[in-house]
């Protein structure tokens, strides 16, 4: 289920994470979701959703990473 908005995006991730990482979670999410929708495609027995939450994560690590307080920043601030 592609996520239109960062809104629609599930409550821990709006409650986490910055604005712009939102943003980098939603598009990777629903480019993994696309991507992904074969089983063939996907690791073990990986649902779909599964495994575009784990690439969107992903995709937002690459950019930020949690401060000394749990706090989710742009690597190199």
């Amino acid at each position: 289920m592609p996520y239109r908005t960062n809104r629609d995006l599930p409550e821990q991730v709006r409650d986490s994470l910055p604005g712009p990482a939102q943003t980098i979670y939603r598009k990777a999410f629903n480019s993994a979701w696309d991507q992904y929708a074969s089983p063939e495609k996907r690791r073990g027995d990986a649902d779909r959703e599964e495994t575009a939450h784990r690439i969107a994560w992903s995709a937002v690590k690459k950019v930020y990473e949690k401060n000394d307080k749990g706090t989710w920043v742009r690597k190199g601030s």
